[in-house]
């Protein structure tokens, strides 16, 4: 292992190289000065080995290397302390079980099915302490059934099944404007006293919010799916930073499994 190059093979995994760098830098003390160089070890012309500076010590995040910039703020400030958000989609309602184009409809109301969903998200958080509880407002009502919409508005309904950032009603563009009310709900939030949050909302609000947090454009907002009661968890550092800690967790859904986070 001259020179302190690490050949990357197919056949390495995360425990064997974090295990040698252990073992590496305990045995060789100058370990934490050297410049260390990752090469892929199938010959090709268009890569090239590259070196990083480690410093004096190598940060570790999770077990991962820290890589700075890694990502984005959600705020325009720092904040006092870390954040854990926790974010939960609704039972199924009404609407859901219609298959209607509802967005967020105060005429769509939780089945049997969607209290008892309800019920078993709350045994799975009760364990846990939220200083804050958020919910969005429901003030849209669209009554249009998917198969209808298919049928009478064709070239729309297939504009947002298949790009819906470009989906548009009379000029205005109900997807972009999802991920402006993101970002400004990401701020709200986090700049709220208190460090563990719960927010309980709708798929697509859910969606822009995971989005967002994750620097994904509107263009994605099918990338993320959520099932009804399932539940995402964010920490998020004092940088306003967001890690995501678990995506559509739904465990709960069919044992008596609680959270511990």
């Amino acid at each position: 292992m001259g020179g302190g190059v690490i050949m990357a093979t197919t056949h390495l995994n995360l425990h064997s190289i974090t295990g040698f760098i252990h073992h590496y830098k305990i045995h060789n003390p100058s370990f934490a000065r050297t410049k260390i160089g990752i090469q892929c070890s199938t010959p090709t012309h268009d890569l090239s080995i590259v070196t990083e500076n480690l410093g004096d010590v190598i940060p570790l995040t999770g077990g991962a290397l820290d890589f700075r910039k890694a990502t984005t703020s959600l705020t325009p400030h720092p904040l006092p302390s870390p954040k854990k958000i926790t974010l939960v989609r609704h039972g199924l309602s009404s609407w859901n079980a219609e298959s209607r184009v509802q967005g967020s409809s105060d005429l769509s109301v939780l089945t049997d099915a969607g209290v008892k969903q309800a019920e078993r998200c709350r045994e799975a958080l009760a364990n846990l302490h939220f200083d804050k509880c958020f919910s969005s407002p429901i003030s849209r009502a669209k009554q249009l059934e998917a198969e209808d919409a298919k049928k009478r508005y064709p070239k729309e309904y297939t504009t947002w099944r298949e790009d819906p950032v470009n989906f548009n009603v009379n000029g205005k563009y109900p997807i972009r404007d999802l991920w402006v009310a993101a970002a400004e709900a990401w701020r709200e939030i986090l700049l709220s006293p208190g460090e563990s949050f719960l927010i309980v909302t709708h798929k697509s609000k859910l969606r822009a919010l995971v989005c967002t947090a994750l620097g994904l454009g509107p263009e994605r907002f099918r990338a993320i799916d959520i099932n009804n009661g399932g539940i995402c968890v964010f920490n998020v550092n004092k940088k306003g930073e967001a890690m995501l800690h678990s995506l559509n967790m739904t465990s709960h859904m069919y044992t008596d499994h609680t959270y511990m986070y």
